[in-house]
């Protein structure tokens, strides 16, 4: 199959190409009339396990944060040794300064093309490592963010051991502003489960991505996907042999519900189903559904962002004149 005879030449062939290719203007970059120049950022952990602090005034001013831990267990957690060594070890590693920047800078962004948001609390929290599979939680009602730091301690932090690689690739302290960033992407955009076409999934994720261009414009792209470098540039450099894959095997309009577990979901990387997979990058349905809203927008770079998520696939495809070429 042709998608394979130059698959392995293309990596290398490809990346060479693309620095000598002319960047498109970035239609993102915008100047913020007001911005937010600090939030409220809170360390909840900082307090619960510090002594000095009595239990009854901590479980006052944080009335949600016991949750459903009967209070002697409440107050055992705050002494635990190895509780305490997970969240120094996690706190050790985040800029809170820059943070309350980036977080300001963000919220600023989402402000722009959705006037009506409101900047949430900040939260920062140990779970001493029980959610860090979900770190970011958003209540727009409440308007507040919270965001477990034990999942950003790096990368081969030994106290991930046993953790999938690819799962920790991602939990470094510079994923944690696109991961947040995603969060609210989630809130603006509304999946129709009705749609089932592999089309209708990728540039569903699509419009995801466009909002952490929106939000993020100044980010490096891989961030914004959970990508390594490595994997970023795997993916641009064989852009045009995936698509080929995809139209060739007869994917784009497939309802196959398989091409989620093979191009969508979290995993080490995508499903060819031949030897080149290990040395593919993952989630490549979701980095064509990107390329396809980019394309979207250099065709209509006026088109409004609310417009724009309100539009269908099939619509964004079709008006996108995606075709991309070597």
């Amino acid at each position: 199959m042709k998608f394979f005879r130059y698959l392995l030449f293309s990596a290398v062939f490809l990346l060479g190409m693309v620095s000598c290719k002319k960047e498109s203007q970035n239609v993102w970059k915008v100047d913020v009339e007001n911005p937010i120049e600090k939030i409220e950022l809170t360390d909840i952990s900082k307090e619960f396990y510090d002594p000095t602090v009595p239990l009854e005034i901590f479980s006052q001013k944080y009335p949600w944060f016991q949750g459903t831990v009967p209070e002697e267990d409440f107050a055992e957690r705050r002494k635990d040794p190895e509780e305490i060594k997970i969240y120094k070890d996690a706190i050790s590693k985040i800029d809170l300064t820059k943070l309350n920047t980036e977080l300001a800078d963000l919220f600023s962004h989402i402000k722009v093309h959705f006037p009506e948001f409101k900047e949430p609390k900040v939260f920062i929290y140990s779970s001493a490592l029980q959610g860090i599979m979900e770190p970011i939680f958003y209540e727009p009602n409440e308007a507040v963010l919270f965001i477990d730091i034990t999942a950003f301690m790096g990368e081969n932090n030994p106290n991930y051991k046993g953790l999938e690689l690819y799962f920790q690739k991602s939990m470094n302290p510079k994923n944690i502003l696109p991961k947040v960033s995603d969060i609210f992407a989630h809130h603006f955009v509304e999946p129709n489960f009705e749609q089932q076409k592999f089309i209708d999934q990728i540039v569903y994720y699509g419009k995801l991505m466009t909002l952490q261009d929106a939000f993020l414009p100044q980010e490096p792209d891989a961030l914004k996907m959970n990508y390594t470098p490595e994997q970023y540039d795997w993916a641009k450099a064989n852009e045009v042999n995936i698509w080929n894959f995809f139209v060739e095997n007869n994917l784009v309009f497939s309802d196959d519900q398989r091409l989620a577990e093979r191009f969508i979901n979290p995993a080490p990387f995508s499903k060819f189903y031949t030897e080149i997979d290990n040395e593919s990058s993952p989630q490549l349905g979701i980095y064509i559904g990107w390329q396809i809203c980019r394309k979207f927008y250099q065709e209509k770079p006026n088109t409004k962002l609310t417009d724009f998520l309100k539009m269908n696939a099939q619509e964004i495809f079709n008006q996108s004149n995606y075709k991309p070429k070597n």
